[in-house]
């Protein structure tokens, strides 16, 4: 998957081809002038206005995952791929101002690719109306976030998986649907959060009894397994938690070991938590083997790669890397694996 979001310069050269030290906020494949803070999609269709912002768009769709990916993802050993859509793709091919048409096309094909080579297709929705945390990622606006805050809000979301489940639930390949990444607490309330999970997975129940359905964990959440007893009672239920040891300045100063260690303990320890032999599958859901450590070598980044591997394959559902390509390299899988950084084993 991608995250369409730009670099510290207030302008940014398209196709940079290079890496730079901004992890997965580098969007070099477009070139915008950026007013606000945020960088996500919202800020790209708006900026450049729809009608530029479609061919730009369309041309990314169409040249940045392509089938060969597919069928390098199914021979490196992966079985699935967790694909991030915005709420606006239910109204595709003419949704509301500013975002541009053309995304259900692309997932319809990264479906029919799927099938071939027989890999399944988690649906994450990425980025629900209002917005349900701050980021770019969610397509914020302004770093606002109001997902959630009323009953209408709710009932929009579930139309778009309904839709969603609607459209792909005939298909071998739908693997899951997620009904909603990373709602970030408090402003995500957990009654709000269950009202919309268990309407969510009702929608997808309606035209599929065999996809599982997926529940983000809330980000910032005092308590990791407030959702394990109200997912517990849905069959085909998974609880998605996201573990990286970035985006926080305690892992600034962290060595080689330290962050091995971190993973071995704090991150195993946080996942036997939420993984109970009678309670919902666990999915790690994102990953990366990036840290904060300058100058790694090869070996070191094998090991710390290894080591989030070992933990993270005892979630009862799997994982999934963040992201397939990225112009840096250890945010790009596809980098990882053909470079010998990442080896999986079969």
């Amino acid at each position: 998957h991608l995250e369409t979001e730009a670099n510290k310069d207030s302008t940014v050269t398209a196709d940079y081809g290079k890496s730079t030290s901004w992890g997965d906020d580098d969007p070099s494949v477009f070139a915008v002038t950026r007013v606000t803070g945020l960088q996500g999609e919202y800020q790209i269709c708006n900026g450049y206005g729809t009608a530029k912002a479609k061919p730009i768009l369309k041309n990314h769709w169409s040249t940045y995952i392509v089938e060969d990916d597919f069928r390098f993802i199914s021979e490196s050993g992966l079985t699935a791929v967790r694909i991030p859509v915005g709420w606006w793709i239910a109204s595709d091919p003419s949704p509301p101002a500013p975002y541009v048409g053309g995304s259900l096309q692309t997932l319809d094909k990264a479906f029919k690719w799927a099938e071939e080579y027989n890999l399944g297709v988690i649906i994450d929705l990425h980025a629900a109306p209002g917005s349900q945390n701050p980021f770019e990622h969610s397509a914020s606006k302004d770093g606002s976030q109001d997902w959630g805050t009323s009953a209408a809000n709710i009932a929009q979301t579930v139309q778009v998986i309904d839709f969603l489940a609607s459209r792909y639930a005939a298909s071998p390949s739908l693997l899951a649907v997620e009904l909603l990444n990373e709602p970030l607490a408090p402003g995500a309330s957990l009654e709000s959060l269950k009202t919309y999970y268990q309407d969510g997975y009702n929608a997808v129940r309606k035209h599929s009894s065999e996809a599982y359905v997926i529940m983000s964990n809330r980000l910032s959440s005092p308590d990791p397994t407030e959702l394990l007893e109200f997912a517990g009672g849905l069959p085909r239920a998974v609880i998605d938690v996201h573990y990286y040891v970035l985006f926080n300045s305690m892992f600034d100063t962290f060595t080689v070991q330290q962050n091995i260690n971190f993973i071995k303990t704090n991150y195993s320890s946080a996942l036997s938590t939420v993984t109970k032999q009678d309670g919902p599958l666990t999915f790690v859901g994102e990953w990366v083997a990036e840290w904060q450590v300058p100058n790694a070598t090869k070996e070191e980044l094998q090991m710390f790669a290894n080591a989030q591997m070992d933990v993270y394959g005892k979630a009862t559902f799997g994982w999934a890397y963040w992201t397939l390509k990225n112009v840096n390299n250890h945010w790009s899988m596809e980098w990882m694996i053909k470079n010998g950084y990442i080896s999986l084993k079969n």
